[in-house]
């Protein structure tokens, strides 16, 4: 199988890469891309060296699949270019989400959804969105959600390695030479991913809401959220409420978040995970499940994971398994290409 992937020297394109040699997945071809100013870097896999080269047209050619994490404007540039060469494009952006020809997809929750790929991309979700539906997923076993009401605490490296190095900076005590963030991280947190829409919603809690519903095919559940920085370096937390349709039993809710696959669920109230937990780790992880104590149809609950890990890089590659293991790939039976 030939793998590329473009955005290869960012936070999760380099996680991308670890993922994969970790699976174990039969890369017999790899191609590494980036934009002509990250191009000529060497990076590390199955303890050979990579050169990292300028993304072109030509370079999607005789790939089948590339996992693309270079942002939204390069995917809507050259998704479709990879899609025409016969790739099938795993994309980590918000570019191609909402689209109704591309599936959006966590595949512990949704892997139906890849029956049909018309456009040969597929979505993979916000970072939060990802922990979320997992979550979510198990307790629909137990009533019909009528909405759910978030925050979210999110680490520093959902703005990408700029993210980490501005905190790094600041945790330093110098001023960041450029930073994603509008505030000061270190020492703070703010309610603002993204810019603010006509609302006052910001595009991460719109993102939250839209994919949430997308992946669970369900457009009338309400889904808020209140999306805010906070000076982690990985991981993201969610404080969730949900609300179902009659009263809901926890002992159920307890067992159904113990059987969701690529969830750990800890029952013991002390035992809730945290960012500092959940780092290098795959799984999604939840904790302080309660009953809502003036309503019997709400529950509580804290939801952690790794967003350069199950929240992209480990996401797109599951979604890369899954086709394997439907037998929609191949593997080449070309010799590797060189390291450079």
């Amino acid at each position: 199988m030939h793998v590329a992937i473009l955005g290869a020297t960012g936070a999760v394109g380099r996680t991308m890469l670890q993922v994969l040699e970790e699976r174990g997945l039969p890369v017999d071809r790899l191609t590494l891309l980036a934009s002509p100013r990250s191009a000529g870097q060497r990076l590390r896999f199955r303890g050979r060296a990579w050169l990292v080269e300028p993304v072109t047209a030509e370079a999607f050619r005789g790939v089948d699949v590339a996992l693309f994490s270079a942002g939204a404007e390069r995917s809507r540039q050259w998704a479709a270019v990879a899609a025409a060469a016969g790739a099938l494009v795993i994309d980590n952006s918000s570019a191609w989400r909402l689209d109704p020809d591309v599936p959006l997809v966590v595949p512990e929750v949704n892997a139906h959804a890849l029956a049909r790929i018309p456009r040969g991309i597929v979505a993979n979700p916000n970072c939060v969105t990802v922990q979320l539906v997992v979550a979510l997923a198990a307790l629909r076993r137990v009533g019909r959600l009528l909405r759910v009401d978030v925050a979210s605490y999110q680490a520093a490296s959902g703005a990408g390695e700029a993210g980490r190095a501005a905190l790094r900076a600041e945790l330093r005590g110098e001023r960041p030479a450029a930073s994603p963030f509008p505030r000061p991280l270190a020492g703070n947190l703010f309610p603002q991913i993204g810019a603010f829409d006509p609302e006052g919603w910001t595009e991460e809690e719109r993102k939250l809401q839209r994919e949430t519903q997308k992946i669970l095919e369900d457009p009338v559940l309400a889904v808020t959220g209140t999306c805010v920085r906070v000076p982690v370096d990985v991981g993201h937390s969610v404080a969730a409420c949900a609300t179902f349709a009659a009263r809901v039993d926890p002992t159920a809710a307890r067992a159904a978040l113990a059987a969701q696959p690529g969830l750990r669920f800890a029952a013991e109230p002390t035992a809730y995970p945290t960012p500092l937990d959940v780092a290098g780790r795959d799984e999604v992880f939840v904790g302080r499940l309660r009953a809502d104590p003036f309503d019997p149809a709400r529950l509580h609950l804290w939801i952690v994971a790794d967003n350069l890990r199950k929240g992209a890089a480990t996401n797109a590659v599951q979604i890369l398994e899954t086709l394997w293991a439907q037998g929609r790939l191949r593997a080449r039976t070309a010799p590797e290409s060189l390291p450079h």
